[in-house]
């Protein structure tokens, strides 16, 4: 690590600390060790760096791979966890707040809403100016975010949810099965979104969680097939990070996302993790095995949606927040 500057040294050792500190616990379920280490992972990437994550050594590279794949473990226990809890409520969306990041999940939902309302069209249909049909994949156990949206921003549309887990979807859909609105509006399906073709035509939006391909390559197939069969002119959002944050989640370049036109790239600057990217479909068919798309020199797209941290609640969901625009190709 001789290249790196004296402060991005000591960010990887200690992050290699912790990760080393997380691969000897017995269980990544929720208990007062995992939820010191996750939150001391997170307190010690948050900061504004400037490291470059692909020039570190292999050896480093190599550990990120595996505290990557620890992240996603942890953070579906955790999940797990709140849901099957909320589940013991008569009403479950009435004690969403019992979930420590929820307040975390009301900020950023705004944020993407408001991002997706900003750039949102349809070419058939110009005078709509909000989607009617959105699918989240990978929506877990607990679906906080199309909850979120459904609830508060987006009230008349509906809300597909695709999750490869079974019990995952069984946990999700008895959080809304009590409520009149939601359960008409909120749909589970239980498949892998790779088979999903025809279908996804159907959807204005897809939202594409952090832990849909836990490796840049499973990812990027993912993304492809996405640009293969979403409707021309259909919107693509994704979970995004920068800098030090790219120890959570893997890093996706703006070439892989192919069949693609990259909107607007947002990195809030405070607490909320997340940074949200937004782009359209192609208006007209492409080939996405073929690399024949310009680069977009904007540096790194790292979809990350990590739950462990101190969020604080704000009045103002966008209150405090920083935003810097890094794209903006407004139309």
């Amino acid at each position: 690590m001789g290249s790196l500057h004296h402060e991005e040294a000591d960010l990887v050792t200690k992050v290699c600390e912790i990760y080393h500190k997380i691969s000897k616990l017995e269980t990544l379920k929720p208990s007062t060790d995992v939820n010191t280490l996750f939150t001391e992972l997170v307190t010690t990437c948050i900061p504004p760096s400037s490291i470059n994550i692909t020039t570190l050594p292999q050896t480093i590279q190599e550990t990120r791979s595996k505290l990557i794949r620890l992240c996603g473990e942890a953070e579906g226990h955790l999940e797990a966890h709140f849901s099957t809890l909320l589940a013991s409520y008569p009403n479950p969306l009435n004690h969403l707040d019992v979930f420590p990041y929820y307040y975390n999940y009301l900020k950023l939902s705004q944020l993407e809403f408001d991002i997706l309302i900003r750039h949102y069209s349809t070419h058939d249909q110009p005078d709509v100016v909000v989607p009617k049909h959105v699918a989240f994949v990978g929506s877990g156990p607990l679906p906080l975010t199309s909850i979120v949206l459904a609830s508060y921003h987006l009230k008349e549309a509906s809300f597909h949810n695709y999750d490869i887990d079974h019990s995952a979807n069984t946990m999700a859909s008895r959080l809304i099965s009590s409520d009149d609105d939601l359960s008409k509006r909120m749909f589970f399906h239980t498949m892998d979104i790779m088979e999903v073709t025809d279908g996804l035509k159907e959807y204005d939006v897809v939202f594409l969680a952090a832990l849909v391909g836990m490796d840049i390559d499973e990812k990027v197939k993912v993304i492809k097939h996405l640009a293969k069969y979403m409707a021309p002119g259909a919107v693509l959002m994704l979970r995004s990070a920068h800098g030090a944050r790219a120890f959570l989640y893997p890093v996706v370049n703006p070439e892989d996302l192919q069949g693609f036109e990259v909107l607007s790239i947002f990195h809030p600057q405070d607490e909320v993790i997340n940074s949200v990217v937004i782009a359209r479909k192609d208006p007209v068919a492409v080939d996405t095995d073929h690399n024949h798309h310009h680069q977009l020199g904007i540096g790194s797209i790292l979809p990350s949606c990590c739950k462990y941290g101190d969020f604080q609640a704000s009045n103002n969901p966008l209150n405090k927040m920083n935003i810097i625009e890094e794209l903006a190709m407004e139309e």
